[in-house]
């Protein structure tokens, strides 16, 4: 298989599409897929404005097409709905050529958090984008129902991992400890800080001892405002971040629009019991576990979480490995790929689903 993996979200970002996509690929050589890039940094670029970490690149279908001789590939995914998946996707159709695509982001809340554009308006034109595709892949199965009640098809689950060598429980020593001089006990929240984050609920809390914020993006000024007593580390990466995550008492995670969170992962499997509402991404990861508390009332959430035993939310962890998330990624592809190309039909029955592999 040669997959040209098309994808608008990609380095100097951080988040869980990049990180995604970043482990697909590095998992491709040993699945026999060589992976063949398109990013930003392929093509011009601008970026977009009140957001300069993000790039919208200046690509059409010609270029694409320019570069698909070159690359010869076999099968086709788009992981994003920006210039770069619109200009692939353009060109998959062209040459009748079956593509998968995967929905990462809820772009129809998070414009409306911006801008007043109706949701409605939003997910029919990420309906149509996606219709298109031999298969869609979601992270959870409350996602699935979600999309496929408003009229999304050829759903497929494709979950995610965590390097459970480098963020996992480290032994005290207060040679290593990042909050030395922190009231105890530490609520840590990570993400990007942006509106849709919902960050200022965690602000809001009336918690003892100390919040912490790791993460940078547009919102930074107005929570830093809103909130001087917490403490902004900025954006870690590596082992800078793996022993912040060690290091708290709890994991908040006020998001109500992700679609999985692969930071309540990385808290999980560094034994930090996780505190968050009761939505898509922590209802599929927590629910049921034990390692967390979900709850409207996320002060309450926060509070009970510490009192989960750190060894519970390690073993939660182990349950997902980049591994078994890369299996599970390729064969959708190859499923959906044997397909062929999707119906032109706009009138496919609502909530058709791809059989899953094993």
């Amino acid at each position: 298989m040669r997959l040209l993996l098309a994808t608008d979200a990609w380095h100097p970002q951080v988040n869980g599409v990049v990180r995604s996509v970043e482990r697909m690929a590095e998992a491709a050589a040993g699945l026999g897929v060589e992976p063949l890039m398109l990013t930003p940094s392929d093509f011009a670029s601008l970026p977009m404005p009140g957001y300069s970490e993000i790039r919208l690149s200046l690509v059409t279908r010609g270029r694409v097409l320019a570069r698909w001789k070159r690359l010869a590939p076999s099968h086709v995914h788009i992981a994003t709905e920006g210039p770069i998946g619109h200009a692939v996707r353009a060109a998959c159709l062209s040459l009748n050529q079956p593509f998968t695509t995967s929905y990462h982001t809820r772009f129809p809340e998070y414009l409306a958090a911006r801008a007043p554009v109706p949701e409605a308006w939003s997910y029919a034109w990420l309906r149509r984008f996606h219709a298109a595709a031999s298969g869609t892949m979601v992270s959870t199965p409350s996602l699935e129902r979600e999309l496929a009640g408003r009229g999304f098809t050829r759903l497929m689950r494709w979950t995610r991992g965590v390097d459970t060598e480098l963020f996992r429980p480290r032994d005290a020593d207060a040679a290593a400890d990042p909050f030395p001089s922190l009231p105890r006990p530490i609520f840590l929240s990570v993400g990007r800080l942006a509106v849709e984050k919902n960050l200022a609920a965690f602000l809001a809390l009336d918690l003892p001892g100390s919040k912490v914020v790791v993460g940078d993006g547009p919102d930074r000024a107005r929570l830093q405002a809103l909130s001087p007593g917490a403490h902004f580390l900025g954006a870690l990466t590596g082992e800078a971040l793996a022993r912040v995550y060690a290091s708290a008492d709890a994991f908040v995670f006020p998001s109500l629009t992700d679609t999985f969170g692969i930071v309540l992962l990385e808290a999980l499997a560094s034994g930090l019991p996780v505190a968050a509402f009761p939505v898509t991404g922590p209802l599929d990861v927590i629910d049921g576990t034990g390692a967390g508390a979900l709850d409207t009332d996320l002060r309450r959430a926060a509070l009970a979480a510490l009192t989960i035993p750190r060894e519970r939310c390690r073993a939660e962890a182990l349950r997902y490995t980049w591994a078994e998330s890369a299996r599970q990624f390729y064969d959708n592809i190859a499923t959906a790929h044997a397909l062929g190309p999707a119906p032109r039909s706009p009138r496919r029955a609502s909530g058709a689903a791809l059989p899953r592999p094993g």
